[in-house]
Protein backbone atom coordinates (compact mmCIF):
# COMPACT_ATOMS: atom_id res chain seq x y z
CA UNK A 1 0.00 0.00 0.00
CA UNK A 2 1.32 2.99 -0.76
CA UNK A 3 2.04 6.00 1.89
CA UNK A 4 1.31 9.59 0.95
CA UNK A 5 2.56 12.32 3.19
CA UNK A 6 2.01 15.98 2.73
CA UNK A 7 3.82 19.58 3.30
CA UNK A 8 3.36 22.88 2.20
CA UNK A 9 6.50 24.94 1.24
CA UNK A 10 7.06 27.98 -1.17
CA UNK A 11 8.78 28.39 -4.58
CA UNK A 12 11.02 31.05 -5.50
CA UNK A 13 7.93 33.35 -6.72
CA UNK A 14 6.61 33.10 -3.12
CA UNK A 15 4.00 31.15 -3.82
CA UNK A 16 2.50 28.34 -2.11
CA UNK A 17 3.26 24.89 -2.89
CA UNK A 18 2.33 21.27 -2.08
CA UNK A 19 5.04 18.92 -1.51
CA UNK A 20 4.37 15.22 -1.17
CA UNK A 21 6.22 12.20 0.08
CA UNK A 22 5.24 8.73 -2.26
CA UNK A 23 6.49 5.74 -1.10
CA UNK A 24 6.06 1.92 -2.50
CA UNK A 25 7.19 -1.15 -1.67
CA UNK A 26 8.02 -4.28 -4.53
CA UNK A 27 9.90 -7.10 -5.15
CA UNK A 28 12.79 -6.73 -7.72
CA UNK A 29 16.11 -8.44 -7.38
CA UNK A 30 14.44 -11.43 -5.70
CA UNK A 31 14.11 -9.01 -2.41
CA UNK A 32 12.10 -6.18 -0.82
CA UNK A 33 12.55 -2.56 -2.18
CA UNK A 34 11.23 -0.07 -0.43
CA UNK A 35 11.12 3.58 -2.43
CA UNK A 36 10.14 6.66 -1.39
CA UNK A 37 10.57 9.88 -3.05
CA UNK A 38 9.74 13.63 -2.09
CA UNK A 39 7.91 15.51 -5.53
CA UNK A 40 5.52 18.25 -5.99
CA UNK A 41 1.97 15.80 -6.63
CA UNK A 42 1.24 12.63 -6.37
CA UNK A 43 1.49 11.81 -10.02
CA UNK A 44 5.01 12.94 -10.72
CA UNK A 45 6.06 10.94 -7.37
CA UNK A 46 4.71 7.34 -8.96
CA UNK A 47 6.26 8.43 -12.38
CA UNK A 48 9.94 8.92 -10.24
CA UNK A 49 9.53 5.37 -8.37
CA UNK A 50 8.59 3.70 -12.11
CA UNK A 51 12.21 5.62 -13.23
CA UNK A 52 13.88 4.35 -10.29
CA UNK A 53 12.57 0.62 -10.69
CA UNK A 54 12.99 0.72 -14.36
CA UNK A 55 17.15 1.76 -13.14
CA UNK A 56 17.20 -1.00 -11.01
CA UNK A 57 15.48 -3.72 -13.73
CA UNK A 58 18.43 -2.47 -15.52
CA UNK A 59 21.22 -3.27 -13.31
CA UNK A 60 19.80 -6.58 -12.26
CA UNK A 61 19.54 -7.68 -16.08
CA UNK A 62 23.22 -6.91 -16.17
CA UNK A 63 24.57 -8.21 -13.13
CA UNK A 64 22.51 -11.24 -12.55
CA UNK A 65 24.49 -14.38 -12.58
CA UNK A 66 20.78 -16.61 -13.11
CA UNK A 67 19.93 -14.41 -16.07
CA UNK A 68 21.82 -16.91 -19.13
CA UNK A 69 21.55 -13.49 -21.14
CA UNK A 70 23.45 -11.03 -18.84
CA UNK A 71 27.16 -10.33 -19.03
CA UNK A 72 28.02 -11.76 -15.73
CA UNK A 73 26.71 -15.40 -17.09
CA UNK A 74 28.98 -15.07 -20.13
CA UNK A 75 31.67 -14.48 -18.16
CA UNK A 76 30.89 -17.35 -15.75
CA UNK A 77 30.16 -19.70 -19.18
CA UNK A 78 33.53 -18.89 -20.31
CA UNK A 79 35.95 -19.12 -17.04
CA UNK A 80 38.58 -20.72 -18.15
CA UNK A 81 38.55 -20.53 -21.50
CA UNK A 82 38.59 -16.99 -22.77
CA UNK A 83 38.41 -13.51 -22.10
CA UNK A 84 34.92 -11.57 -22.35
CA UNK A 85 34.37 -8.49 -23.59
CA UNK A 86 31.77 -6.29 -21.31
CA UNK A 87 30.05 -3.25 -20.73
CA UNK A 88 32.28 -0.54 -19.02
CA UNK A 89 29.88 -0.28 -16.39
CA UNK A 90 30.19 -3.85 -15.56
CA UNK A 91 34.02 -3.58 -15.71
CA UNK A 92 33.91 -0.61 -13.25
CA UNK A 93 31.79 -2.59 -10.85
CA UNK A 94 33.97 -5.60 -10.66
CA UNK A 95 37.47 -3.16 -10.58
CA UNK A 96 35.76 -2.10 -7.66
CA UNK A 97 34.75 -4.59 -6.31
CA UNK A 98 38.42 -6.41 -6.53
CA UNK A 99 39.73 -3.10 -4.82
CA UNK A 100 37.86 -3.93 -1.71
CA UNK A 101 38.83 -7.70 -1.87
CA UNK A 102 42.18 -6.13 -1.12
CA UNK A 103 41.59 -3.51 1.29
CA UNK A 104 39.53 -6.83 2.77
CA UNK A 105 42.31 -8.89 2.71
CA UNK A 106 39.58 -11.26 0.57
CA UNK A 107 36.70 -11.29 3.05
CA UNK A 108 34.99 -9.72 0.34
CA UNK A 109 35.21 -11.97 -3.09
CA UNK A 110 32.48 -12.08 -5.68
CA UNK A 111 34.16 -14.90 -7.11
CA UNK A 112 32.97 -16.80 -3.54
CA UNK A 113 30.11 -18.28 -5.92
CA UNK A 114 32.78 -20.43 -7.29
CA UNK A 115 32.43 -22.40 -3.95
CA UNK A 116 31.00 -25.91 -3.01
CA UNK A 117 27.41 -25.34 -1.23
CA UNK A 118 28.45 -27.87 1.22
CA UNK A 119 27.19 -26.21 4.11
CA UNK A 120 23.54 -26.08 4.53
CA UNK A 121 21.10 -23.64 6.96
CA UNK A 122 17.61 -25.37 5.95
CA UNK A 123 17.47 -27.41 8.97
CA UNK A 124 18.77 -30.62 7.23
CA UNK A 125 22.77 -30.78 8.30
CA UNK A 126 23.32 -32.68 10.81
CA UNK A 127 27.27 -32.70 10.86
CA UNK A 128 29.75 -30.60 9.94
CA UNK A 129 31.64 -31.18 6.68
CA UNK A 130 34.88 -32.83 6.78
CA UNK A 131 38.28 -30.50 6.43
CA UNK A 132 38.88 -31.89 3.19
CA UNK A 133 35.29 -31.06 2.34
CA UNK A 134 35.68 -27.39 3.10
CA UNK A 135 39.20 -26.91 1.45
CA UNK A 136 38.12 -28.22 -1.56
CA UNK A 137 34.61 -26.57 -1.35
CA UNK A 138 37.14 -23.18 -1.73
CA UNK A 139 39.45 -24.39 -4.34
CA UNK A 140 37.94 -22.44 -7.05
CA UNK A 141 37.56 -19.13 -5.20
CA UNK A 142 40.36 -15.86 -5.33
CA UNK A 143 39.88 -12.74 -6.27
CA UNK A 144 43.85 -12.69 -7.44
CA UNK A 145 41.98 -15.24 -10.85
CA UNK A 146 39.63 -12.17 -11.75
CA UNK A 147 41.61 -11.06 -14.24
CA UNK A 148 40.62 -7.57 -16.19
CA UNK A 149 42.44 -5.48 -19.26
CA UNK A 150 41.40 -2.48 -19.47
CA UNK A 151 42.87 -2.19 -22.98
CA UNK A 152 40.54 -4.54 -24.07
CA UNK A 153 37.66 -4.10 -21.70
CA UNK A 154 37.95 -7.96 -20.98
CA UNK A 155 37.33 -9.88 -17.95
CA UNK A 156 38.70 -13.55 -17.28
CA UNK A 157 38.16 -16.26 -14.79
CA UNK A 158 41.35 -17.83 -14.58
CA UNK A 159 40.50 -21.15 -13.48
CA UNK A 160 37.66 -23.57 -15.25
CA UNK A 161 34.02 -23.97 -13.08
CA UNK A 162 34.86 -20.69 -11.32
CA UNK A 163 31.76 -17.84 -11.29
CA UNK A 164 31.20 -14.53 -9.93
CA UNK A 165 28.67 -13.27 -8.37
CA UNK A 166 27.34 -9.77 -7.21
CA UNK A 167 24.95 -10.69 -4.14
CA UNK A 168 27.33 -9.41 -1.66
CA UNK A 169 27.80 -5.73 -3.30
CA UNK A 170 24.73 -5.74 -6.41
CA UNK A 171 21.62 -4.25 -4.55
CA UNK A 172 23.76 -1.56 -2.91
CA UNK A 173 24.82 -0.44 -6.30
CA UNK A 174 21.41 -0.86 -7.33
CA UNK A 175 19.83 1.67 -5.03
CA UNK A 176 22.83 3.82 -5.72
CA UNK A 177 22.50 3.77 -9.32
CA UNK A 178 18.11 4.40 -8.88
CA UNK A 179 19.36 7.56 -6.45
CA UNK A 180 21.62 8.68 -9.13
CA UNK A 181 18.83 8.78 -11.73
CA UNK A 182 16.29 10.00 -9.74
CA UNK A 183 18.61 13.12 -8.43
CA UNK A 184 19.31 13.65 -12.43
CA UNK A 185 15.68 14.15 -12.58
CA UNK A 186 15.59 16.68 -10.23
CA UNK A 187 13.38 14.51 -7.12
CA UNK A 188 14.93 16.39 -4.47
CA UNK A 189 14.90 13.61 -2.10
CA UNK A 190 14.24 10.17 -1.12
CA UNK A 191 14.92 7.03 0.43
CA UNK A 192 15.31 3.53 -1.25
CA UNK A 193 15.78 0.39 0.75
CA UNK A 194 17.25 -2.40 -0.92
CA UNK A 195 16.37 -5.46 1.57
CA UNK A 196 18.38 -3.52 4.00
CA UNK A 197 20.93 -1.92 1.86
CA UNK A 198 19.75 1.68 2.44
CA UNK A 199 20.50 5.16 0.94
CA UNK A 200 19.34 8.66 1.04
CA UNK A 201 19.14 12.23 -0.32
CA UNK A 202 17.44 15.32 0.85
CA UNK A 203 15.57 15.61 3.89
CA UNK A 204 11.56 15.10 4.84
CA UNK A 205 9.10 17.17 3.50
CA UNK A 206 9.18 18.18 7.63
CA UNK A 207 13.24 19.11 7.42
CA UNK A 208 14.39 16.55 9.32
CA UNK A 209 16.71 13.70 8.69
CA UNK A 210 15.60 10.42 7.36
CA UNK A 211 15.58 8.02 10.28
CA UNK A 212 16.92 4.49 10.09
CA UNK A 213 16.77 1.57 12.77
CA UNK A 214 19.44 -0.62 13.89
CA UNK A 215 17.86 -3.72 14.71
CA UNK A 216 18.53 -6.11 17.16
CA UNK A 217 20.33 -8.62 16.62
CA UNK A 218 18.08 -11.09 18.45
CA UNK A 219 15.37 -10.42 16.67
CA UNK A 220 15.81 -7.99 13.01
CA UNK A 221 11.79 -7.33 13.43
CA UNK A 222 12.75 -5.35 16.82
CA UNK A 223 14.74 -2.03 16.39
CA UNK A 224 17.24 -0.66 19.63
CA UNK A 225 18.10 2.14 18.18
CA UNK A 226 17.01 5.02 15.81
CA UNK A 227 19.92 6.70 13.50
CA UNK A 228 19.14 9.81 11.68
CA UNK A 229 21.37 9.93 8.30
CA UNK A 230 21.73 13.09 5.67
CA UNK A 231 23.10 11.85 2.05
CA UNK A 232 24.12 9.22 3.29
CA UNK A 233 23.79 4.84 3.23
CA UNK A 234 23.91 2.06 5.19
CA UNK A 235 23.76 -1.75 4.84
CA UNK A 236 23.70 -4.57 7.81
CA UNK A 237 24.81 -7.67 7.95
CA UNK A 238 23.55 -10.69 10.58
CA UNK A 239 23.00 -14.12 11.16
CA UNK A 240 18.96 -13.61 12.70
CA UNK A 241 17.96 -17.07 11.45
CA UNK A 242 20.11 -18.96 8.92
CA UNK A 243 22.98 -20.69 11.29
CA UNK A 244 23.88 -24.37 12.38
CA UNK A 245 25.30 -24.96 15.60
CA UNK A 246 27.36 -27.73 16.24
CA UNK A 247 29.86 -28.83 19.48
CA UNK A 248 27.79 -25.75 21.33
CA UNK A 249 29.48 -23.20 18.67
CA UNK A 250 26.98 -21.15 16.03
CA UNK A 251 27.90 -20.95 12.48
CA UNK A 252 25.94 -18.66 10.18
CA UNK A 253 25.72 -18.93 6.86
CA UNK A 254 27.84 -16.00 6.07
CA UNK A 255 31.16 -18.13 4.53
CA UNK A 256 34.67 -16.94 4.92
CA UNK A 257 35.43 -17.42 0.80
CA UNK A 258 39.07 -17.47 2.07
CA UNK A 259 38.44 -20.66 4.54
CA UNK A 260 35.22 -22.26 3.63
CA UNK A 261 34.20 -21.94 7.15
CA UNK A 262 31.31 -19.79 8.27
CA UNK A 263 32.04 -16.41 9.82
CA UNK A 264 31.77 -16.82 13.59
CA UNK A 265 31.86 -13.93 16.78
CA UNK A 266 29.72 -11.37 15.30
CA UNK A 267 25.53 -11.14 15.57
CA UNK A 268 25.28 -8.26 13.13
CA UNK A 269 27.07 -5.49 11.31
CA UNK A 270 26.13 -1.77 10.15
CA UNK A 271 28.46 -0.24 7.82
CA UNK A 272 27.66 4.04 7.20
CA UNK A 273 29.32 5.41 4.16
CA UNK A 274 28.01 7.54 1.26
CA UNK A 275 27.75 4.97 -1.40
CA UNK A 276 25.24 1.47 -0.58
CA UNK A 277 27.52 -0.55 -3.03
CA UNK A 278 30.23 0.06 -0.34
CA UNK A 279 28.65 -0.35 2.36
CA UNK A 280 26.97 -3.62 1.19
CA UNK A 281 30.61 -4.58 0.24
CA UNK A 282 32.00 -3.85 3.45
CA UNK A 283 28.74 -5.13 5.89
CA UNK A 284 29.69 -8.59 5.04
CA UNK A 285 33.65 -8.14 4.83
CA UNK A 286 33.52 -7.22 8.52
CA UNK A 287 31.34 -9.70 9.59
CA UNK A 288 33.81 -12.26 8.16
CA UNK A 289 36.95 -10.25 9.58
CA UNK A 290 35.54 -9.92 12.86
CA UNK A 291 35.56 -7.03 15.89
CA UNK A 292 38.96 -6.20 15.79
CA UNK A 293 40.68 -6.30 12.03
CA UNK A 294 37.15 -4.87 11.23
CA UNK A 295 36.76 -2.13 13.34
CA UNK A 296 40.33 -1.33 12.63
CA UNK A 297 39.80 -1.41 9.30
CA UNK A 298 36.75 0.99 8.98
CA UNK A 299 38.42 3.57 11.29
CA UNK A 300 40.89 3.42 8.16
CA UNK A 301 38.64 4.49 5.88
CA UNK A 302 37.40 8.24 5.21
CA UNK A 303 33.63 8.90 5.98
CA UNK A 304 33.14 5.14 7.01
CA UNK A 305 31.49 4.22 10.33
CA UNK A 306 30.44 0.90 11.91
CA UNK A 307 28.20 -0.25 14.76
CA UNK A 308 28.70 -4.42 15.71
CA UNK A 309 27.35 -6.61 17.86
CA UNK A 310 28.88 -9.92 18.93
CA UNK A 311 27.47 -12.92 20.22
CA UNK A 312 27.45 -11.94 23.52
CA UNK A 313 25.12 -8.99 22.48
CA UNK A 314 27.48 -6.33 23.17
CA UNK A 315 28.28 -3.39 21.07
CA UNK A 316 31.03 -1.87 19.53
CA UNK A 317 31.60 1.12 17.56
CA UNK A 318 34.02 2.62 15.33
CA UNK A 319 35.38 6.34 16.32
CA UNK A 320 32.79 8.73 14.31
CA UNK A 321 29.40 6.44 15.60
CA UNK A 322 28.56 8.68 18.79
CA UNK A 323 25.55 6.95 20.93
CA UNK A 324 24.72 4.72 23.76
CA UNK A 325 22.04 2.01 23.24
CA UNK A 326 21.92 -1.37 24.44
CA UNK A 327 19.87 -3.92 22.49
CA UNK A 328 16.76 -4.34 24.49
Amino acid sequence: MPLLFCLLAFNLNGQERKYVTVSKTLKLMGSRFDITVVAVNEELGYINIDEAVAEITRIEKLISAWDEASETSLINRNAGIKPVKVSLELFKLIERAKQISEITDGAFDISYASMDAIWKFDGTMKKMPSEDEIKKSVARVGYQKIILNKEDRTVFLKQPGMKISFGAIGKGYAADKAKELSISNQVVAGIINAAGDLTTWGTKVSGEKWLIGIANPLSKDKIFSWLPIFESSVATSGNYEKYVIFGGKKYTHIIDPRTGYPASGINSVSIFAKSAEFCDALATSVFIMGKDAGISLINQLPDTEVILVDDHNKIYKSNGILFESEPQ
